[in-house]
Parts: structure tokens; C-alpha cells; sequence
């Protein structure tokens, strides 16, 4: 009886948006992993491979921003379907592309490209997934993507270790170009569907902006999780230059930090995600997650433990910490009605993606003054008081019927 009661979290939506958001993930951090070799190939020299990845970073994630609303938008308009198959068709092949790069500009023109792409994927992902199974599961469901998902890391670093940047790009679009063949077999969602065919107003993203409720939820959901993206697009992007001002003693790799980074995140979620149904709280879950990442920020940042093994001992545990990004994106699919459910759900993760670009910014303007130690940690705790406060501002999703719809 248990079995046949588990069974729709092996369904193929949740299989094929599982495998979805593994490649998005490889392809994502693909360019954090490569970053330092990429760039010297085109003569980058070692002194400017901080500053050029941050500006290469940003405009990633400038991609990923814009791209969320246009996936969001279509996703609520045409269907989750679409966004599926039109983000991985985009971003596949811009990787692909990206392998024949030579110089930084064409490098920001073809991440800028592929940050729109990898937008479209884990929302209309997760909506659809939420959409699929009944309430009882939708946690585990959701949890089960991202903990596969994330897992596209550790294959990203083994890949970038065996084989030259350009290959390691041309192999993500092509395993994006591969999942489009099982993506044939996904159906829609019924509880679009059933609004699709009335006459309620979909995808409109100014819906979001005309009522003070609405606006305060939508902005609770995308900086709950601020604290993330500071500890992936800050602590391991960079990790090589952290471990250096930390007098970490040997080299670190930026695939490894990235990978055991992304092993403590996958553990995270799953364990964030059991707690989350036994507790039937989504709020309580994410509270004590963003209360561990402070813990864990300042842990790494001034551990005195200097081998190269416990540098990585701390990215997994920083990755631990920020382990509820699967109940960030539940959080959001859940708080609002199918109408603009892919709206919502596709533009939130990556609105906190795009937040890298001011975080990178001001973590720039600090360090001349504070040094890079400091001056991530004034920036960490900022987002750690931001988020405590934007959860304050959403309530308790657990549970929740999701078969509503949004009016003015």
C-alpha cells in the first residue's frame, strides 16, 4: 500500500524535470568551474581572472534575470511545457557555442544568451511538478528534483577535470539536446489546463505589482533565499582567492569547492525536505536552514583549521547550510494561484540568481577598505538579516490546495 501511495514521485514529469534541472545545474556552473582556465586560454592574465569573472559572472546572471520573466510569463501563457522545451533548446545551444569562444567579449555575449536559457528550467519544472502530485507528496516531489539536480555539479567537475573547457561545454549542450527526446513523453498539467480554458487573465507580471499583499509575498519569496546565491556566486565562485587570504596550505580547485558545495546543498534539501513534512511547516524549515548558514559563513571565513581538506569540509558544510533552495522554490510555486504560478515560480529563483550582480558589486566596493574577508562577511550578514526579515512577510504554504487562481 505504501509503494502504490509513492508512486507518482516516479512519474515521468518528475523524472524528466529531475534530469531537467541536472543539466541546467551542470550548465550553470559549468562557467564557475572553468572560469580560470577559460580565461587564460584567451590571455587573460592572471591578475585580472577575478575581475573579468566577475563581469562575466554578472552578465550571467543578467541573462538569467530577463530570462526569468520570459520563461515565467510564456510558462503561464503557453504552458509549462513549452518553457521546458524552449529553455533547454536555448541554452544547449549556447554552450555548445560557448566552446568556440576566443575572447572575453564573445565569452559575455553567449553567457549572456545561456543565462536566459537556464532560466526557464526550474521553475516550469517545479510548477509542473507541484501541479502533478497531490499535496501529500508535493514535497518529496519538489525535494527529489532539486537533490538530483544539484547533483549536475559533481558532474560538471568531473568532466571539467578529464577534459579541455571546450569539450566540457560542448558535452552539457549535448546532454541538453538528448533530455529534449524524453521531454516528448511529458504531458501537460490537468490544473493548467482547466484554466486555460476559462477566461481569467494568465502570465501578467504587473498582476504581481497592483496589489500591496501580492507585492509583499513576492518580494518575501525572492529574498528568503538572498543568503544562497551569496554563498555560491561569492564564498565558492571564488574560493581559490578566499583560500588564499584564509592561508589555506596547498592549491584549491574551484570544480572541487563547487562540487562539495553542491554535495552539501543536495544533502541539504533532501534533509530540509523530510523535516519540511514531518513538521508540515515550509517556514520553520527554511528559518533554522538560514540560522545554520550564518553559523556556517562565519566557520569558513575564520576557521583555523588550514588544510586543503577542511577548506572543502567547509563547502560542504556552507552547501548544507543553504540547502533549502528545493523548499524556496516550493515556498513560491505554492504561494500562488495557477495563473501566475510559472510566472512566479520561474522568475523568483532566478530574480535571487540576478541579486549576485549587486552583491558581487558591493563586495567589490568593500574589499579595498575591509579586504576580502571582512568584506564578505559584512555582506553575508546583510543577506542573512534580509532573508529573516522576508520571511516574516509569507505565510505557511504546507499542505496547501493549489487548484486556485489569482484576481484583482
Amino acid at each position: 500500500m505504501e509503494q502504490r501511495s509513492l508512486k507518482p514521485l516516479f512519474s515521468v514529469p518528475v523524472i524528466v524535470a529531475a534530469l531537467g534541472y541536472f543539466v541546467d545545474i551542470y550548465d550553470l556552473l559549468l562557467f564557475s568551474i572553468v572560469r580560470k582556465p577559460s580565461l587564460a586560454s584567451m590571455g587573460v592574465a592572471e591578475t585580472d581572472l577575478l575581475s573579468q569573472g566577475e563581469f562575466l559572472l554578472q552578465v550571467q546572471m543578467t541573462g538569467l534575470l530577463i530570462g526569468g520573466l520570459i520563461w515565467g510569463i510564456m510558462g503561464d501563457k503557453r504552458g509549462r511545457l513549452s518553457v521546458l522545451f524552449g529553455s533547454i533548446l536555448l541554452y544547449s545551444l549556447a554552450n555548445i557555442a560557448n566552446g568556440f569562444v576566443t575572447t572575453v567579449d564573445q565569452y559575455a555575449v553567449l553567457r549572456f544568451i545561456a543565462g536566459i536559457g537556464l532560466a526557464g528550467e526550474l521553475g516550469a519544472g517545479i510548477t509542473l511538478v507541484s501541479e502533478s502530485l497531490p499535496p501529500r507528496l508535493r514535497g518529496y516531489g519538489t525535494t527529489l528534483v532539486a537533490a538530483v539536480g544539484l547533483l549536475g555539479a559533481v558532474l560538471a567537475n568531473f568532466i571539467a577535470k578529464h577534459f579541455d573547457w571546450q569539450i566540457a561545454y560542448f558535452i552539457g549542450g549535448g546532454l541538453g539536446l538528448l533530455l529534449l527526446i524524453a521531454r516528448v513523453s511529458v504531458f501537460e498539467s490537468g490544473i493548467f489546463l482547466k484554466v486555460k480554458e476559462s477566461t481569467v487573465q494568465r502570465g501578467n507580471f504587473f498582476q504581481l505589482f497592483n496589489q500591496k499583499e501580492r507585492f509583499i509575498k513576492f518580494m518575501g519569496c525572492i529574498f528568503i533565499a538572498l543568503p544562497i546565491w551569496f554563498v555560491i556566486g561569492i564564498l565558492i565562485t571564488f574560493s581559490p582567492e578566499f583560500a588564499k587570504a584564509l592561508g589555506v596550505e596547498g592549491v584549491i580547485s574551484a570544480g572541487d569547492a563547487v562540487m562539495y558545495s553542491y554535495l552539501g546543498l543536495a544533502a541539504g534539501d533532501m534533509v530540509s525536505g523530510l523535516i519540511s513534512q514531518a513538521w508540515r511547516s515550509r517556514k520553520k524549515v527554511v528559518s533554522t536552514f538560514i540560522f545554520l548558514t550564518m553559523i556556517f559563513v562565519g566557520w569558513y571565513l575564520f576557521s583555523p583549521y588550514k588544510s586543503v581538506d577542511g577548506f572543502y569540509v567547509n563547502c560542504f558544510l556552507l552547501g548544507f547550510g543553504v540547502g533549502y533552495w528545493a523548499l524556496f522554490v516550493t515556498i513560491a510555486a505554492e504561494q500562488f494561484g495557477t495563473n501566475l504560478r510559472s510566472t512566479v515560480t520561474t522568475s523568483v529563483p532566478n530574480f535571487i540568481r540576478g541579486t549576485v550582480v549587486p552583491l558581487t558589486l558591493i563586495f567589490k566596493f568593500l574589499r579595498p577598505q575591509m579586504g576580502i574577508v571582512n568584506g564578505a562577511l559584512v555582506v553575508g550578514i546583510g543577506t542573512v538579516i534580509i532573508a529573516f526579515f522576508a520571511l516574516r512577510l509569507i505565510g505557511e504554504t504546507f499542505g496547501r490546495d493549489l487548484n486556485f487562481v489569482e484576481k484583482d
